[in-house]
């Protein structure tokens, strides 16, 4: 198929490579020059495993291109995937006014039959907008497009593996052409019919769930979704909590709940809360949704409260050992919002360092991949080339993102580095008790 994808950020750079991989042929447009340049030629502004290798093969086979243009990207599609930002406004609506322009747009110049999709996450009802908008200013000419919702559930660090072997592809529709279109396109990865780049030759699972609904109820499932999970990442916080003041494990809760499988284990590892430009942002626009609709979704206002507040536990635990924070060097070990990614948007670890900075102390960090992006947005702070840089002669570190790199560092050579051997361990990676044997002052979460 030809197929369009207009915005090409984490999740339409992501969209357009697997697209062409499974063999289409696609065009991702965006409105950013710089990045066009920098995809044209074969260069990645942001870091995902796997896909620096996904778009060089695509454009090298003649598969994928990128432009400015967003008439002659959409001119020979069948389909048009709309993944430009949804950024959260004041009040936490979601801003729609590049999902309207860029609809906008396609009416005025879209020629022939197009299957337009929704793919940004929206707030519900969006699909009826841009059918509105395509209505207005296509001429008239409704019947030339037909509209979709088909939400992504990519994670950052994970997406091309989500991508090829998701849980479920979920499409609203309202009429058998659009969904025979969506079903046709992911054909591939519904019956697994490719070469997978991420592990080789999977074995087989079973067909992906081709869950098909109304618009609504897919742009629903999507909010729903994430809400959920932020939920039981604030509710094992909060047992965590608990278990530090009853003298309780909470990766033994975490693990005997998740044993249940009506719960299951992922996502009850607490810490220093979630991040990133999911969770945070869809939360705000789930709960601004049940305002505007009359519907109170206060528990998810607690679900809010409780992540914030757990930048206030790790910095009480440094400051409880530290006695003064004023003119003590402290190492901050992570800076992206989880590990496998440079994406620092509302990351943690930011509004740990302008706390540290703001009560004095010297912050060194260190990150494998997000520094780059860090230096932008971060003043008076020291970036370190490895690990050991920014422990040398530090008071205490700060475990902010859980890196592979971090869980296997030389815990001797940690102890050496260091001035005073304090660990506030944020993602609990390491063994309480191995660090203690080792003569490291630690502290996790929940311990």
């Amino acid at each position: 198929m030809e197929v369009c994808v207009i915005g090409v950020g984490y999740v339409g750079l992501v969209t357009t490579a697997c697209f062409a991989y499974t063999g289409n042929t696609v065009t991702g447009v965006d409105d950013d020059g710089e990045k066009i340049k920098l995809l044209q030629q074969g260069k990645l502004p942001i870091y995902e495993p796997f896909l620096d290798e996904l778009v060089t093969q695509a454009i090298d086979q003649g598969r994928l291109r990128f432009t400015g243009d967003l008439e002659e990207g959409i001119r020979r599609c069948q389909v048009v995937f709309i993944c430009v930002g949804t950024p959260p406004l004041e009040h936490g609506d979601a801003d729609l006014s590049s999902v309207e322009s860029v609809t906008r747009r396609i009416g005025e110049v879209a020629e022939g039959r197009k299957l337009i999709v929704e793919k940004s996450t929206v707030p519900v009802q969006t699909g009826f907008w841009i059918e509105k908008t395509l209505r207005l200013y296509g001429r008239g000419e409704m019947d030339r497009f037909d509209v979709a919702s088909n939400p992504e559930f990519l994670r950052e660090g994970s997406a091309v593996e989500d991508f090829f072997h998701p849980d479920r592809i979920v499409v609203g529709v309202e009429k058998p052409e659009a969904e025979q279109l969506l079903r046709s396109l992911y054909d591939p990865v519904i019956r697994g019919t490719f070469q997978c780049p991420v592990h080789g030759a999977c074995p087989r699972r079973g067909e992906v769930p081709f869950v098909v609904t109304d618009m609504v109820s897919a742009e629903l499932i999507k909010h729903a979704s994430n809400s959920f999970l932020a939920m039981k990442i604030s509710y094992i916080n909060l047992i965590a909590d608990l278990c530090e003041r009853v003298g309780a494990d909470v990766s033994m809760v975490a693990e005997g709940m998740g044993l249940d499988r009506r719960i299951g284990r992922a996502f009850l590892d607490a810490g220093i809360g979630f991040g990133g430009f999911c969770f945070p942002k869809d939360l705000q626009a789930f709960v601004r949704i049940g305002e505007i609709h009359g519907c109170d979704l206060g528990l998810l206002r607690e679900v809010e409260r409780i992540n914030k507040e757990r930048i206030d536990v790790v910095h009480r635990k440094l400051k409880d050992h530290l006695w003064n924070i004023r003119g003590k060097i402290i190492a901050v070990l992570g800076l992206a919002f989880k590990p496998n990614t440079d994406d620092i948007r509302f990351a943690p670890s930011l509004e740990v360092i302008q706390r540290l900075l703001k009560e004095g102390a010297r912050v060194r960090t260190y990150d494998p991949k997000a520094m780059p992006k860090a230096r932008k947005v971060l003043e008076s702070v020291e970036f370190c080339g490895d690990p050991y840089e920014a422990l040398d002669g530090a008071d205490a570190a700060v475990i902010v993102t859980e890196w592979e790199e971090f869980k296997r560092l030389d815990l001797g050579r940690v102890k050496q580095h260091m001035r005073r051997p304090l660990i506030i361990d944020g993602r609990n990676i390491f063994d309480r008790k191995l660090m203690e044997s080792l003569g490291i002052e630690y502290r996790g979460i929940g311990h």
